[in-house]
């Protein structure tokens, strides 16, 4: 058995699993395959699986009851299930998170996995700072998904098979607005809320790609998926098209509606992922927060520490801490003699938070040193996170007054990630003491 599996593949034959697996394998998503429901919820007692991945094809009538199972064996941990199948047949319900039609592309496959796991992350972070919150007094506003139409973007020229696809769009109850060009798509995009994107790759599909991409690089738009429509005679491969950021790839062989389906779960999906997002990022505003930075209070942050390590012993998740403190290099502790540094702390402190994904906890521990904790992290990917961060904010230039340059600010990190039997502050103090043997090195 692969024990470093992170996928489980539930198909009776490799006829669509085989090829899967084996991609998945290939990009680092190590998979194991179980051939009914049995073998499957053996090897979720037996592995840390991630997702599960379902052949609607192979799994039967009973398709629906198996996802409820496989999530139940697992819980209290959030396990997302994918069907492989038809969007919108009437065995396509709320029983899985997301519905993708085959042949699923190894590399499709990869960015609903990342999408479907964090998202999974933060909704048990949310139901993890429900209870610290309420603890003080606090009550958080339950993610609830807007109701009103999914909101669709199409994008390219008016040809006739995009222009079908826009009508079964629209027939499916969505709102659909169109754009000509690159320019007015960008448009619409940055004014506008979207909850997916129809891209046309009809004459000039080196543009329709490069939009794709362009979201990708953009963090407001990051998330947003794009579903690129092909005309029957097209030279972009799948691999290539995935690679640049695409969700999901259709052309006009496929009937219009079967593709509008497609179009409205990818938006489904992605306005519960939003909608959780939104709700954690409200928890800044709940009055419990540093009043200059935004972040967790070192109070708060501790008591929060405690009940995410629980969690993570309890999902079998890893937990990574991370300490950043502020280094004391010549300019910043000139800087911090003359006032300047207590100036910049909070747009330092703003700049860490959002430079943290929405499922991580950022906090404010003294005047000049921050704290992190993520969920579902090791240490080789926390440190990554904690450089990644230092790196962001080492390219800023700082304020000394009008006499003097700017200065950076740069940060001694130490990381640790909870060891089994650990406690939470035992942890943080493992950081703290690695922050302050880089300061003395």
């Amino acid at each position: 058995m692969a024990v470093n599996a992170r996928i489980l593949i539930v198909a009776r034959d490799d006829s669509r699993a085989g090829p899967l697996s084996e991609g998945l394998d290939k990009l680092g998503w190590r998979t194991i395959t179980a051939r009914g429901p049995y073998a499957a919820l053996a090897a979720l007692g037996d592995l840390n699986i991630e997702a599960v991945i379902v052949d609607l094809e192979s799994a039967g009538p009973d398709a629906q009851s198996l996802s409820r199972r496989l999530k139940a064996a697992v819980a209290p941990r959030r396990l997302p299930v994918i069907a492989i199948g038809e969007p919108g047949t009437e065995s396509n319900t709320q029983a899985f998170d997301l519905t993708l039609s085959p042949p699923l592309h190894p590399s499709q496959a990869v960015l609903r996995l990342e999408s479907l796991v964090r998202t999974a992350i933060a909704e048990e972070e949310f139901e993890l700072r429900l209870a610290t919150f309420g603890d003080r007094g606090r009550r958080l506003d339950l993610p609830e998904p807007h109701a009103e139409p999914f909101r669709i973007l199409a994008i390219g020229e008016p040809a006739p098979q995009f222009l079908a696809l826009s009508n079964a769009l629209t027939r499916s109850g969505a709102d659909v607005v169109g754009a000509f060009t690159a320019y007015t798509a960008f448009d619409y995009l940055h004014e506008r809320a979207f909850d997916a994107v129809v891209l046309w790759a009809g004459d000039n599909q080196q543009e329709a790609l490069s939009i794709a991409a362009g979201m990708r690089r953009n963090t407001r738009l990051f998330h947003i998926p794009a579903l690129l429509y092909l005309k029957a005679e097209s030279y972009v491969t799948m691999s290539e098209a995935f690679h640049r950021g695409v969700s999901d790839v259709a052309s006009p062989e496929t009937a219009e509606i079967e593709t509008a389906k497609r179009v409205i779960e990818l938006a489904r999906n992605y306005r519960r992922g939003e909608a959780i997002r939104g709700a954690l990022e409200k928890a800044r505003s709940s009055g419990l927060m540093d009043a200059a930075t935004g972040l967790f209070t070192r109070d708060l942050f501790a008591a929060h520490l405690v009940r995410l390590a629980a969690a993570a012993r309890e999902r079998a998740r890893p937990l990574s801490i991370c300490v950043l403190r502020v280094a004391d290099k010549p300019d910043t502790v000139w800087a911090r003699q003359n006032g300047w540094l207590d100036r910049a702390i909070p747009q330092i402190g703003s700049m860490v938070g959002r430079l943290v994904r929405v499922e991580d906890t950022a906090a404010r521990l003294a005047p000049e040193v921050f704290a992190l904790a993520l969920p579902a992290t090791n240490q080789a990917a926390g440190r990554a996170a904690a450089e990644r961060i230092a790196a962001v904010i080492g390219c800023t230039a700082f304020d000394a007054g009008d006499d003097r340059a700017p200065f950076v600010c740069e940060f001694d990190i130490g990381v640790a990630q909870i060891e089994a039997g650990e406690s939470a502050v035992h942890a943080l103090e493992r950081a703290a003491a690695r922050a302050l043997q880089r300061d003395s090195a």
